[in-house]
């Protein structure tokens, strides 16, 4: 299969599950996985002398989840017309009534850091950082966009991408009139800067939108730098990392592999994306074999996902193969949350640092 229609069925069984399964994430609970605020920095703790000697849960939380708009007051540049992720000419007239739509929330939290906050008049259920939280909500269901909720705002311009659906949602928004610009799917560390890009020139700020990727860049640059140096200079003493999708009541285990963002995301953290190294690719359902195989040290789950299994011992108990692996043996499983793990956009660097402390020095956190 060629890589890009590789990478759009990847996307689209990635939304699929999210928005199938969205309905099975249970509550959270007292272990890894309940809300916290503000944890520790990565340049405040002391690195362990062996990570792999390192045992038990811990949850990886933002030191800093605050919005930073680049510009306080950007001014768009209007009409702009773009030619967008599928290939659709698109012509935004007016950019006062902005819904930011996709399934991790990351389309919103740029609109957001360029500075056009106040132009947001919806959100979906992944958009939950603070600043956002009071607007109303389009996803009737999980991750389900309601056609009813999207009209009734009004907007004068939708960004989106293939992860939302039913997809006749955003075709009915364009037959009603509405500006539909689709941006990437694909999340990666490496494809941040495109992405705010693709979104910043849609909106009519471009200079805002090299602004934010360039800050963000230096930031994950800077980031990735200073995990290297408190990582094992050897692979052989590198953590072992796999990132497991859960959702127990919807009986939703998949793990994810090369393509699918996380593979990028254990590399910057200075480890070893052993998914990759078996040779698992994309985004498919959990097997004894593969898990086996794989002998993670660590492994990474998002914290809605790991309620809904009933905690590190519901994980174990639901999955007896990562209760024979080297992360299962020492309880490192380390979760966070949904909306930010894979979130790919302009905290990335603060995503980073936030899984670098839970992986070298969760104690500290």
């Amino acid at each position: 299969m060629p890589v890009a229609r590789h990478v759009r069925a990847l996307v689209a069984t990635i939304g699929l599950v999210l928005a199938v399964s969205a309905c099975g994430a249970g509550p959270a609970d007292e272990e890894p996985g309940a809300s916290a605020e503000g944890g520790a920095r990565l340049a405040d703790v002391r690195p362990a002398a062996d990570p792999k000697s390192l045992t038990g849960p811990s949850t990886a939380v933002v030191a800093d989840a605050a919005v930073h708009p680049v510009d306080d007051d950007p001014q768009p540049t209007l009409p702009v017309t773009v030619t967008d992720a599928q290939g659709t000419t698109v012509t935004v007239t007016d950019t006062s009534r902005i819904l930011a739509l996709d399934v991790y929330g990351t389309v919103a939290r740029i609109v957001y850091e360029l500075g056009l906050g106040d132009h947001v008049v919806g959100r979906d259920t992944s958009s939950a950082f603070a600043e956002i939280a009071d607007k109303p909500l389009v996803t009737a269901s999980g991750h389900e966009l309601s056609a009813e909720a999207i009209l009734d705002l009004a907007p004068t311009v939708i960004l989106t991408d293939t992860s939302l659906g039913p997809w006749d949602v955003v075709l009915q928004m364009r037959d009603a009139g509405i500006p539909v610009v689709v941006v990437d799917s694909h999340r990666s560390v490496e494809g941040v800067s495109a992405l705010i890009g693709q979104v910043a020139d849609a909106l009519g700020v471009p200079e805002a939108g090299a602004a934010l990727a360039e800050r963000t860049d230096e930031a994950v640059q800077d980031k990735v730098a200073e995990i290297a140096a408190i990582a094992p200079a050897d692979e052989a003493d590198r953590l072992r990392v796999v990132f497991l999708y859960v959702r127990g009541q919807a009986g939703v285990y998949y793990l994810f592999g090369e393509g699918s963002g996380t593979d990028s995301l254990v590399d910057a953290l200075g480890a070893v994306d052993v998914a990759g190294e078996i040779g698992w690719e994309g985004m498919k359902p959990v097997t004894d074999e593969g898990i086996v195989k794989a002998a993670p040290d660590v492994v990474l789950v998002m914290s809605d996902g790991l309620a809904s299994v009933g905690g590190v011992d519901g994980l174990l108990e639901t999955l007896p193969a990562v209760a024979s692996t080297p992360a299962g043996a020492s309880r490192r499983i380390i979760d966070m949350a949904d909306s930010a793990v894979l979130s790919f956009g302009p905290q990335t660097a603060d995503v980073l640092d936030a899984l670098a402390v839970a992986l070298y020095a969760p104690a500290q956190s």
